[in-house]
């Protein structure tokens, strides 16, 4: 496919809006890069390979209307997930994640330069592990090296994707962007309604599962973000940088670390601690029309261990949260063939990121084993039964 490189004058009109004259600025090989990075990983679902099929059309398709103003995000998909607890999860039809794409590596890196270290999710390299060690050597630092008692103090927001303000983000996300054109997109990504044309995937039963004030269904046209989409989860991280400015800047709090909308400050006092809730809590809801979980607001010695994406950090060890190995155990318990061996892979996967999980790995491996599949030696991935594996290949596995 030729790439092109084209500047248009076009015309966009929204509703509520006057027109305006911008200059529409995109390459043909840009959002050829936007549909690569959207299709890792996901280039054997339905929608990606029909997108696929007819890959030059489709692509100049979304092209052209992106330049000339047309481009709409078309329907969504709504399904529900049960673990850990009942949760919407919105998927955007194929081509409406390229274009989230698009517009992520177009905008991303100028706000990631503004947050502070301590930020994690979405964030290229600072996913669940770095996490993790992060808050690790936090604590080793507060506690120096376990030989003196400190506190930890935990905060959630409460049903924070459906409590985002489209009005305050927007504000937030103004600052940085002075492209017109960007800003379009920008606002035509956040402002979508995915409510308006959505197919939903599963029994009204599974909707009912999930708490009214938790559903999207539920909230007004200005509140909330589809929790699944790429620009949903970028756009959390723009819209609680002013409470991470906040905490670290004013607030003082040389130990902290937020992964989404779990927050974790460490403090020798907890007096500190409990004032510090007090601040966090007026912030949130004075500055971000937030408000912080009451029931996940704890205070306690680090010594008992810190619960934090997952894991669970105790003295010279971090182990997975048992819950999650429970899990695991019952997962392998009940499947059998592929999805015994995907199901295992993904949380050896999980384990893999603790470093104190030999015996976790092992306990797991041996369920694989009794039912026939093979296993690296240092239990870190399941194959296929030993049956499918040529004879001799049987020495490379035990």
């Amino acid at each position: 496919m030729a790439t092109r490189t084209t500047t248009i004058r076009t015309t966009i009109v929204e509703s509520g809006r006057s027109a305006d004259y911008i200059d529409a600025d995109l390459t043909v090989n840009e959002l050829l890069c936007a549909y690569y990075d959207c299709r890792r990983h996901k280039r054997n679902t339905m929608n990606a390979l029909r997108f696929e099929a007819n890959l030059e059309r489709n692509i100049m398709a979304l092209y052209r209307e992106l330049m000339d103003g047309s481009y709409r995000p078309g329907t969504s998909i709504c399904f529900v997930v049960t673990r850990p607890k009942p949760r919407e999860v919105w998927a955007a039809d194929f081509r409406d994640r390229v274009v989230h794409h698009l517009l992520y590596n177009r905008i991303a890196d100028r706000f990631h330069r503004s947050f502070i270290a301590d930020s994690c999710a979405c964030i290229p390299g600072r996913g669940t592990l770095y996490g993790a060690t992060r808050l690790e050597h936090k604590i080793r630092s507060i506690t120096r090296n376990w030989s003196r008692d400190a506190y930890y103090l935990k905060l959630d927001l409460a049903n924070f994707f459906v409590s985002i303000d489209k009005n305050i983000l927007h504000g937030l996300l103004a600052r940085k962007i002075t492209e017109p054109w960007v800003m379009w997109l920008t606002e035509t990504v956040l402002f979508h309604d995915p409510r308006e044309n959505v197919r939903i995937k599963g029994t009204a039963e599974m909707l009912d599962l999930i708490p009214p004030h938790k559903s999207l269904f539920n909230q007004p046209s200005h509140l909330g973000l589809p929790i699944g989409n790429l620009s949903s989860q970028f756009f959390a991280n723009v819209y609680l940088n002013p409470l991470d400015q906040h905490v670290k800047h004013r607030i003082g709090a040389r130990h902290y670390i937020r992964y989404v909308d779990d927050m974790v400050l460490l403090h020798e006092s907890p007096q500190w601690l409990n004032h510090a809730a007090v601040e966090i809590g007026d912030f949130v809801a004075e500055r971000l029309a937030l408000a912080l979980n009451p029931r996940k607001t704890v205070i306690q010695p680090i010594e008992r261990g810190v619960d934090f994406v997952g894991q669970v950090i105790k003295p010279w060890r971090r182990v997975l949260r048992r819950t999650t190995f429970e899990n695991a155990i019952t997962a392998a318990s009940s499947k059998t063939g592929d999805d015994l061996m995907r199901s295992a892979n993904s949380y050896l996967g999980l384990l893999r990121q603790a470093d104190h999980s030999h015996s976790d790995r092992a306990r797991l491996v041996r369920i694989t084993l009794r039912k026939g599949h093979c296993v690296d030696g240092r239990f870190t991935k399941i194959f296929r039964k030993r049956a499918d594996v040529p004879k001799f290949e049987k020495f490379l596995y035990f």
